[in-house]
């Protein structure tokens, strides 16, 4: 039986495409865009204030890079370098589509792409602080601080009042999304495969972008198509390709290296923690329709790599978070992704290999957005694909 056709694929496609257009059309009848940097910025205050929220997330561009690299030192993360090349180029649709700049300063780098931009580019952008130590009592009353002002800021810069059932509706819309993307991406997992997980990674993208009504209405459609297809659970109890967990820094929109050359070599990503894929959207629970609400569900959640300080491989939840992953999708390999002078990934890394040692085989890869790396990337994945193979008849 082939892979069935789903329609509502094509859909998100379609409608990102238009979607420069219509942020054009918004602008001109007097809507305003949140271009935004990081996961950690909730775009539920932003929707309820009537503004648009886009990500800024673009990765894999080599050129943008080097002009972005004029600006920064090549000692810094290429994501941030890819960055600034947007607006030192000012051609990207979305940056050239964004009245109100924000960056949340979840870590160093990000901080300084706030700096650079208000320097180089006369934009001054809204800071958000993510404090280091949000497990602590203390680390979330600072982040409902951040959080408040944060908003009175974007009230200003929309000339609105944030209203109280606005952020009701808000909260509920995301809560929506949330739960359906975590129903869709079960079934990429499956043996029969009626989705891919790249399928499913880029329709998370495209929420980045999308107008979130209508990314609701479709994801919703897309999840309709997969129930209605029937899909068999685990045929055989093993899959013919190993299945990845794919961890570790950014991989942006437009950065697909990694991904291409794992499928390449005949492996299957069942399982992701990116920041640009399943991580944010899970464990999030806003308890009341209020800011401070708002605030406790973010430092709730699964956290980032560079994020936080002082804890032990027990209580880190981001591993807990991983090996949840890998009980419930049969992850075989964890591929742990850096990129160069990502400094907090690449720090965690050691950790992180040892936490897994025992539970799943485990390849480190640094890179750039440059293809020179290609070869060795290949024949490293390879290598890895078939130490699982091999791993696989041990155990048998």
């Amino acid at each position: 039986m082939g892979k069935i056709k789903l329609e509502s694929l094509d859909k998100i496609r379609d409608a990102l495409a238009r979607r420069p257009s219509e942020l054009e059309k918004a602008r001109q009848g007097g809507a305003k865009v949140v271009g935004y940097f990081c996961s950690n910025i909730p775009e539920e205050i932003i929707v309820a204030l009537g503004l648009i929220p886009v990500r800024l997330c673009r990765g894999g561009d080599v050129r943008q890079v080097e002009v972005g690299s004029r600006y920064v030192s090549t000692k810094n993360c290429v994501f941030i370098r890819q960055s600034l090349g947007m607006f030192a180029e000012g051609t990207d649709p979305y940056v050239r589509n964004s009245d109100i700049i924000a960056v949340a300063a979840t870590c160093m780098q990000m901080y300084r792409l706030g700096e650079l931009i208000e320097e180089y580019f006369e934009r001054k952008p809204l800071i958000l602080g993510v404090p280091r130590n949000f497990y602590l009592p203390e680390g979330k009353e600072y982040f409902r601080y951040e959080l408040e002002s944060f908003a009175r800021r974007l009230e200003k810069a929309s000339g609105r009042l944030l209203e109280p059932e606005a952020l009701k509706e808000s909260i509920q819309l995301y809560g929506d999304i949330r739960e359906t993307i975590s129903r869709i991406y079960k079934f990429q997992a499956l043996d029969s495969e009626p989705v891919t997980w790249r399928e499913v990674f880029e329709t998370i993208q495209a929420g980045f972008y999308l107008d979130r009504f209508q990314y609701r209405v479709l994801l919703k459609e897309l999840l309709r198509e997969l129930e209605d297809s029937k899909p068999e659970s685990h045929a055989s109890g093993i899959d013919e390709k190993p299945r990845i967990l794919l961890s570790g820094t950014i991989i942006a929109p437009g950065d697909t290296k990694l991904i291409d050359i794992i499928e390449k070599m005949g492996g299957r990503v069942v399982a992701d923690d990116l920041c640009s894929g399943l991580r944010p959207l899970t464990h999030v629970n806003v308890k009341d329709y209020s800011i401070g609400s708002i605030a406790d569900a973010y430092m709730d959640r699964v956290p980032c790599g560079s994020l936080p300080y002082l804890l032990s491989l027990e209580t880190d939840r981001r591993l807990a978070n991983m090996a949840d992953l890998i009980h419930t999708y049969r992850v075989e390999g964890i591929i742990y992704h850096t990129l160069r002078y990502c400094d907090p990934f690449t720090f965690k890394a050691v950790e992180t290999k040892k936490f897994f040692q025992d539970r799943a085989a485990f390849l480190e890869i640094h890179t750039e957005y440059a293809p020179v790396d290609v070869e060795a990337l290949r024949t490293r994945v390879e290598a890895f694909m078939e130490l699982i193979q091999n791993l696989r008849v041990v155990r048998c």
